[in-house]
C-alpha cells in the first residue's frame, strides 16, 4: 500500500494538514470505518500506521490480535517517535 495513495483514498488529498475540519473528520471516519472491516493483516497493519501517523490509532490490543502484529505496530510507533524527537 503506498501512504500516498492511502492518503487520497481516505481524504481526496496526499496534503492532510491543510484539510479543513470537517474534510479531515470524516476522512478520519472512513479510515477507522476501514481499518475495522479490514481482514487482511498487512493491509489491516498499513491502515492502523497511517491512523497512528494521524493520531487517531486505535489501542494495540483493539487492533491486533496476534502478539507478532502487536510488536511490529510498537516497533513503529518506536521509529516514528525517534523521528519526530530527531526534528525537533
Amino acid at each position: 500500500m503506498d501512504f500516498d495513495h492511502l492518503l487520497v483514498g481516505f481524504f481526496g488529498t496526499d496534503d492532510v494538514a491543510g484539510l479543513a475540519p470537517d474534510r479531515l473528520a470524516a476522512g478520519m471516519d472512513r479510515l477507522r470505518l476501514q481499518l475495522g472491516l479490514e481482514r487482511d493483516a498487512g493491509r489491516r497493519f498499513a491502515l492502523w500506521c497511517l491512523a497512528y501517523t494521524l493520531g487517531a490509532a486505535p489501542d494495540l490490543d483493539v487492533a491486533f490480535k496476534d502478539a507478532a502484529d502487536r510488536e511490529a505496530a510498537r516497533d513503529f510507533m518506536d521509529a516514528v517517535d525517534r523521528e519526530i524527537g530527531e526534528d525537533n
